[in-house]
């Protein structure tokens, strides 16, 4: 590999990561896109000539670390499921290079935490949870929690729908698994707390999006969102699930079939989980034609500012956009990984350590590069990028 590029994408070959991939592409970029199915990704290839391929397993560390070397970038974009994030953590401060993901559960956000000194020892940075929410929610919490002296509740989400009623794969089947069937951390008066999601079920509307079915979730956020302002008072953080009833049906079906289950079964003499073939299965699903999606990302926040009761209700509506279409409302995971991608290169983003998006990322610079991505801000109902 002679040829030096500007960043690394990984899972390059996903959903995220060619969203990630193309772009850093459009912007100018050059990118290393690694991952395990090259045939996904050759039409940016073909269309891009600052770009590679390389065949990459995030298990094999001593490969890794040799590309990540070879490859000349500062920056590697990690869009892999959340269980290899701390491998590529790793692999990027054995190559000397600042990192992003899209986050994971709450035991590996700690483990990444835990490497806070390693990276400012080597003056590098690492992001998780870059995507959606997290991601997106991580900021706008940032920029709305700067309008309360204390804040003691946190209720963060998100919504959405399509105009045509037909399953597809909204995000991570894995992950959806997970969000449907492990119990949801919440943290009440200042305690974690546990529940099994469907037995929170709920239905609302959301004026956004339509007709939801809603349910806390297990995510990052509530443990982030503590640990960088309990200084303000925070006692209480709830993460809410809103699927619309096409999808949630469909997804409740294929759970009591069993085909959530992460136990292997013997399949003609081979050992394979059924969520794993769902989830391969699933893959090659396609949007129907004039299939379009629209998502709420938000959060509401309690608490006071010069002695008075506040609240806060701040959102980020994303829409299908032009040329995009065949990837939906994704690009509000991938879009942002690239835009803090962007920052950290360009030295907007330049405190060393492991963080939460909430602790580095600047509000105004970011709202900005979403606006262009037409991701609208609103805050109490007025548009505020």
């Amino acid at each position: 590999m002679g040829e030096k590029f500007d960043f690394v994408v990984m899972a390059a070959t996903g959903m995220q990561g060619r969203i990630v991939t193309r772009d850093l592409l459009e912007n100018g970029y050059s990118v290393l896109l690694c991952g395990r199915d090259k045939k996904r990704v050759e039409h940016l290839l073909h269309k891009h000539k600052r770009t590679a391929f390389e065949h990459i397993d995030a298990r094999n560390m001593d490969h890794m670390i040799k590309v990540f070397k070879h490859s000349g970038a500062k920056v590697v974009v990690n869009c892999i499921e959340g269980d290899w994030n701390l491998n590529v953590l790793k692999a990027a401060i054995k190559a000397d290079m600042h990192s992003l993901d899209l986050g994971s559960e709450i035991p590996m956000t700690k483990d990444q935490f835990a490497l806070h000194d390693t990276l400012k020892n080597k003056k590098l940075i690492h992001i998780t949870g870059c995507g959606s929410v997290p991601g997106i929610g991580n900021v706008l919490l940032n920029y709305a929690a700067a309008k309360f002296d204390t804040l003691h509740s946190i209720e963060v989400g998100f919504a959405w729908n399509s105009n045509i009623k037909k399953f597809v794969v909204p995000f991570s089947m894995d992950s959806i698994i997970d969000e449907f069937t492990e119990p949801a951390t919440n943290i009440k008066d200042g305690k974690f707390t546990k529940i099994r999601p469907l037995d929170s079920l709920i239905k609302t509307h959301e004026p956004f999006v339509g007709k939801e079915n809603c349910m806390f979730v297990r995510h990052p956020e509530t443990y982030t969102f503590y640990k960088y302002f309990k200084h303000k008072g925070l006692k209480n953080v709830r993460f809410y699930a809103e699927f619309p009833p096409h999808s949630f049906d469909v997804i409740k079906q294929l759970i009591d079939l069993g085909f959530g289950n992460h136990k292997k079964i013997s399949v003609d003499g081979a050992q394979i989980r059924p969520v794993d073939a769902l989830t391969q299965t699933l893959k090659d699903l396609k949007f129907p034609n004039g299939y379009k999606e629209k998502e709420n990302l938000w959060l509401r926040l309690y608490g006071k500012h010069k002695g008075k009761s506040k609240q806060i209700l701040i959102e980020c509506i994303v829409g299908t956009n032009k040329g995009w279409e065949d990837a939906g409302c994704n690009i509000d995971t991938g879009m942002p990984a690239s835009i803090m991608a962007q920052m950290i290169k360009k030295e907007i983003i330049n405190e060393y350590g492991s963080f939460a998006p909430e602790a580095v990322v600047p509000p105004s610079p970011f709202f900005k590069e979403l606006k262009k991505r037409q991701m609208i801000i609103y805050e109490n109902g007025k548009k505020i990028n």
